[in-house]
């Protein structure tokens, strides 16, 4: 008898499981919040445990059946759950609103190097071996090949070069009054370097402010002392040049896995 019962529920089980599946759909969803789409939002079908993200016009694909429960998240937004019902079936369509996630974080001081901002003060307090670092970090021309420097790489060869005066220069070899022409300061390879030392003093400020300081504060935990000291410590995994190319999701998985490490390590340090 017992045997029987068991038989009855094992087929009974098999045959949910069976419509169940069947009765999947494709449905066509978008995120959107109260300023408009969602970009780059995560979907995770609990069910089947597949997932997917959001393009550009915060919509997306996904694999669903009546009552399966959709995790929705993203970054500063509170973490949502949709169960999808008929009507979404019958109209292949979902639509999931999201809520912004405004923490409010206690007031602290964000600085480099827990530098006061007195360039005088700041320039002996920070060790030499920091300032060295920093400037084979910021003035690193390893890349530029001097030795194909000709003249088809000025801008604009109409443009009458800039003249100096060196009479104060003494080590240059030139009288009172005399002039040299500086076709460096015309020159695209110039102006790619000053770009790119621009970007990366800029960089942490960028970052910070499109990550948000929830991200680095509260999810990764990162003390805001040692903010920059962190970003140095991520940087040799090429975090600014991703950051360039738009890859955001790929920064913030290295910043994610890295800020692990660099806990422990600090944390070692302490004790």
């Amino acid at each position: 008898m017992k045997k029987k019962i068991l038989f009855t529920l094992s087929l009974f089980l098999t045959s949910l499981i069976t419509f169940s599946q069947n009765d999947e759909k494709l449905i066509f969803g978008k995120v959107i919040d109260s300023a408009g789409v969602v970009k780059n939002a995560n979907i995770i079908n609990i069910r089947s445990n597949q997932g997917t993200f959001t393009n550009d016009n915060g919509g997306f694909k996904m694999i669903a059946s009546l009552g399966d429960s959709l995790r929705v998240s993203s970054i500063q937004y509170a973490t949502t759950f949709i169960v999808v019902n008929q009507f979404s079936l019958d109209n292949k369509k979902i639509e999931i609103y999201l809520k912004s996630n405004t923490q409010v974080l206690d007031e602290f001081e964000l600085r480099r190097n827990q530098l006061l901002g007195i360039l005088g003060i700041d320039g002996k307090s920070v060790p030499k071996s920091v300032q060295d670092s920093l400037l084979r970090e910021t003035m690193d021309f390893s890349d530029v090949v001097w030795d194909s420097w000709d003249t088809k790489d000025i801008i604009n060869t109409k443009v009458k070069p800039p003249v100096v005066n060196t009479s104060h220069t003494i080590d240059a070899g030139l009288g009172a009054g005399a002039t040299l022409n500086m076709p460096f300061k015309n020159s695209e390879k110039y102006w790619a370097l000053i770009r790119e030392l621009k970007f990366k003093e800029s960089f942490p400020t960028k970052i910070f402010l499109d990550l948000g300081a929830k991200f680095f504060l509260v999810d990764l935990k990162i003390p805001p002392e040692k903010y920059y000291h962190f970003l140095e410590y991520c940087n040799p995994l090429g975090i600014e040049n991703l950051y360039r190319q738009g890859k955001k999701l790929e920064v913030i998985k290295i910043l994610r896995k890295e800020s692990v490490t660099y806990l422990d390590i600090i944390n070692e340090e302490r004790e």
